[in-house]
């Protein structure tokens, strides 16, 4: 659960930012945004003025949010009529998070707040959210440790001839056994996963729209991605991505297992992907430019001749090597062309150099990292060797 003085310092932070854009408040309605800043993931939405004290309006479930808010004015959300008297007739302009927020939404506040100008501040609120604390980063050490410990066990249960959709059964067992919540949040539109995926051989290929660098062939064409009824053999590399998402906190990674040894194509990508994950590692410093990190990686790639494979298959290529986590899987910041923004101690990042050959299967590693003067320090700490069986 977040504690209060995280509460506190993180709406003062808010409203920091929202004098220097000169907005009197935010209203903020999406799930995952009032929990980090009142500590409840109830149905509500959240009034941050600009100077003063918050107010949390529940919807449901209002007994809950009582026990759990760590906002002192919680009260039930009002009826239409009484709603803008709460606001006071100086409040004019009005924070809204557009990245997420539905027009039918938007439509609704916006009728109800006459007179004011709902404006966006999702890149306010993603980059305020980017940067995590002491104890934030102590709940993605656990959620690391974790999520290793699970990982460790697959030598023990994964065998040749076996379905990958019985190797992610046998791995999601153990991990909600762990307290895995499982649910993984996504900011993206039209973005979505299950706790992650295993796959091997020619199915990691397959394409899909999962914006990653490997998706899966999945069960049906109505949730087309991770782990399909094909037999693990051996010889092909068996890609195990998941993540670990503990008191709301999620890490990401990926290891790679192989039941007898690995082919020297393989060997090859794989020894080019551990190169990028450590230049990444050693530059994940105050003031590197994610572009920059991101071209750089993918230059080492193409020196290797493995332009064409690296984050996808060809023609199906991702365009990051790396993504914030935090309480959603695609936070800031991106290690990504366009991305032109420097990186800040204490944002937390998945590096997941991978490549994928058409027709062998998909290798490379994911960790997830916080960003430190000294380089990234590593959130799932265990080996990043490739494990035969």
């Amino acid at each position: 659960m977040v504690i209060k003085m995280e509460s506190e310092q993180r709406i003062l932070r808010l409203q920091k930012a929202l004098r220097e854009k000169e907005l009197d408040g935010a209203l903020l309605i999406y799930p995952i945004d009032v929990y980090y800043f009142t500590g409840t993931r109830q149905n509500a939405t959240l009034w941050v003025p600009s100077d003063g004290n918050p107010m949390l309006l529940v919807r449901k479930s209002y007994l809950r949010a009582t026990t759990e808010s760590l906002i002192e004015d919680t009260r039930p959300f009002p009826s239409s009529k009484e709603f803008s008297a709460l606001f006071g007739p100086k409040v004019r302009k009005i924070g809204f998070t557009w990245d997420v927020v539905p027009v039918q939404q938007y439509q609704y506040y916006s009728k109800m707040l006459p007179g004011c100008e709902l404006m966006d501040i999702s890149s306010v609120n993603r980059e305020l959210r980017s940067v995590k604390s002491e104890w934030e980063l102590e709940q993605m050490h656990y959620s690391g440790d974790r999520l290793c410990r699970v990982f460790a066990q697959v030598p023990a249960f994964l065998k040749e001839g076996m379905r990958e959709i019985d190797l992610s059964a046998e791995f999601e067992c153990r991990l909600r056994k762990a307290g895995g919540e499982g649910y993984v949040r996504m900011r993206a539109f039209n973005q979505e996963l299950f706790h992650g995926l295993a796959v091997s051989g020619a199915t990691s290929d397959k394409p899909g729209f999962f914006d990653g660098a490997v998706t899966g062939r999945g069960l049906s064409a109505a949730f087309p991605q991770g782990s399909s009824i094909e037999k693990i053999t051996a010889g092909s590399p068996v890609l195990v991505d998941y993540t670990g998402v503990f008191n709301g906190y999620i890490v990401d990674m990926t290891r790679i297992f192989i039941v007898g040894q690995p082919a020297p194509e393989l060997e090859k990508a794989f020894a080019v992907s551990i190169a990028i994950q450590q230049y990444l590692v050693d530059n994940l410093k105050p003031g590197m430019i994610c572009e920059e990190l991101f071209l750089t990686a993918a230059a080492m790639a193409e020196e290797a001749g493995l332009g064409r494979n690296f984050m996808g298959a060809p023609g199906e290529n991702a365009r990051f090597v790396g993504h914030g986590v935090g309480l959603e899987l695609d936070e800031y910041p991106v290690l990504a062309q366009g991305f032109k923004v420097p990186l800040k101690t204490g944002q937390t990042i998945a590096i997941e150099p991978k490549f994928v050959l058409p027709g062998i299967g998909a290798i490379g590693i994911e960790n997830t990292f916080a960003v430190s003067s000294n380089g990234g320090i590593k959130l799932t700490d265990m080996s990043d060797e490739i494990v035969c069986l």
